[in-house]
């Protein structure tokens, strides 16, 4: 898993090979009083986000970002081509949005390990 600090938020993506990640994108219209999901992103209103599959280098721009699998210390991942796959499959399939990073956090999550899990402590 990919954190990315986005100034007052946090992105997550799952890197899936060749320096490409999967990660959440909005779906709307321009609003210039919303933060953008990546660094690709132009900002909008968020209802909807899909899966879109970028160049780590593209999503994460000049922003700071870190491997970020604390949850392997209590949960065992699924098989990376079971991940790989399942990931692929969510490409621009669109979904509901919740909150800002937190979304991007649960996608990425229950991709890894199959399970829904609260929020994980970002590393300093």
């Amino acid at each position: 898993l990919i954190e990315i600090k986005k100034g007052s938020y946090v992105q997550w993506a799952l890197y899936v090979g060749d320096g490409y990640v999967i990660h959440v994108t909005p779906v709307g219209k321009a609003d210039e009083n919303v933060a953008p999901l990546s660094a690709s992103s132009v900002t909008i209103p968020i209802s909807k986000v899909k899966a879109t599959k970028e160049l780590l280098k593209e999503v994460v721009g000049k922003d700071d970002w870190a491997v970020n699998n604390n949850y392997d210390l209590n949960h065992a991942p699924l098989p990376v081509e079971e991940i790989i796959q399942c990931a692929e499959d969510c490409i621009d399939v669109e979904l509901p949005y919740d909150e800002l990073g937190i979304y991007s956090e649960r996608f990425v999550t229950v991709l890894r390990y199959g399970l829904l899990l609260p929020p994980v402590p970002s590393r300093n």
